[in-house]
């Protein structure tokens, strides 16, 4: 369970105390978010108000056989791996961390194009929206 309070010196932030068995801490080297996602993932997850943690998960489907799926859970849940990056926290399944290893996340504000990219450097094709790519 997580639980969080709030830090005396600054009380908007709030410390997660504890996280289930088997929560492992990773690093920016499985993913990292650049400071313009991050900005739009906390500003998301004040507004959706569905969870502190961001999962990112790769299932099969899409146009290349694989998809990124992003939603926003209140804990991780055992055998996550917890990645803190960008003033963000990001859970991760072991499976998709395969799959995820060394990728950036970024997103755009722009009209055309904009919204959150995958930059993977596993991935051997993407199909031209970037939600679905192959190994």
């Amino acid at each position: 369970m997580v639980g969080a309070v709030s830090s005396p010196a600054s009380p908007e932030i709030s410390v997660p105390l504890a996280f289930p068995e088997g929560v492992r801490e990773g690093n920016e080297n499985l993913v990292k978010l650049t400071p313009a996602a991050g900005g739009k993932v906390a500003a998301l997850i004040a507004r959706e108000a569905q969870g502190a943690f961001l999962r990112i998960a790769i299932t099969g489907g899409g146009c290349n056989g694989l998809s990124y799926k992003m939603k926003f859970v209140p804990a991780p849940k055992r055998g996550d791996i917890l990645v803190r990056t960008a003033d963000t926290q990001v859970v991760v399944d072991p499976k998709t961390a395969l799959y995820l290893k060394g990728t950036h996340l970024d997103y755009s504000a722009a009209m055309v194009a904009g919204g959150f990219k995958f930059s993977n450097p596993n991935a051997k094709a993407s199909c031209s929206c970037g939600e679905s790519f192959s190994v």
